[in-house]
């Protein structure tokens, strides 16, 4: 049985049901205008926004796994994503000195300037969608319910802990790919 006294086979009642699509369409519709304006103003993704403002909040370097964990993102995702921004020297990668399997990030100060040209359209944008039709104590409720689903959801290990799928002795090679020539 769930906390709600419910078999995890049954399905969401109206008010969750409600509660669930009026979350996601409402992230839908914020996270569609913080997009279009990283891309306009910034030529950034969302996750590349989130990578720059984790870095100027770290104050210093942090490695791909600290990254990944922080952004909700798949290694090789972010491994992209990084790569992107190097390419546009926005940041560095380099290895750490202290343990051979990191890579320590860092933001440059390119990376700084274009990160804060943005942020004032992302804050208005921000504001206007998400905060001004709350009020104070709306706010209050909204931060104290999102914190406990978070903590709840983050109560599982990070994507980045989790372990690769290997095969086991007994299980099937994967399918192999067969390449047709073209004639």
């Amino acid at each position: 049985m769930t906390e709600r006294g419910k078999d995890a086979g049954d399905g969401l009642d109206a008010r969750q049901l409600a509660a669930y699509f009026a979350l996601t369409e409402a992230n839908s519709l914020l996270q569609h205008q913080v997009e279009q304006h990283l891309r306009a103003e910034g030529n950034l993704s969302p996750v590349q926004f989130q990578i720059l403002g984790l870095l100027i909040g770290a104050d210093g370097q942090l490695t791909m796994t600290a990254l990944a964990d922080g952004v909700v993102y798949s290694r090789s995702g972010l491994t992209y994503q990084a790569g992107l921004l190097e390419k546009a020297g926005l940041i560095t990668r380099g290895p750490s000195p202290d343990d051979e399997r990191a890579t320590l990030v860092a933001i440059t100060e390119d990376g700084r300037k274009l990160f804060h040209r943005v942020l004032p359209g992302h804050v208005r944008d921000v504001r206007r969608l998400l905060l001004d039709p709350l009020s104070e104590e709306d706010l209050r409720h909204l931060g104290d319910i999102m914190t406990r689903v978070r903590d709840h959801m983050r109560a599982q290990p990070p994507r980045s802990a989790a372990p690769r799928k290997r095969r086991t002795a007994d299980a099937p090679p994967p399918p192999r790919r067969v390449r047709h020539s073209r004639q």
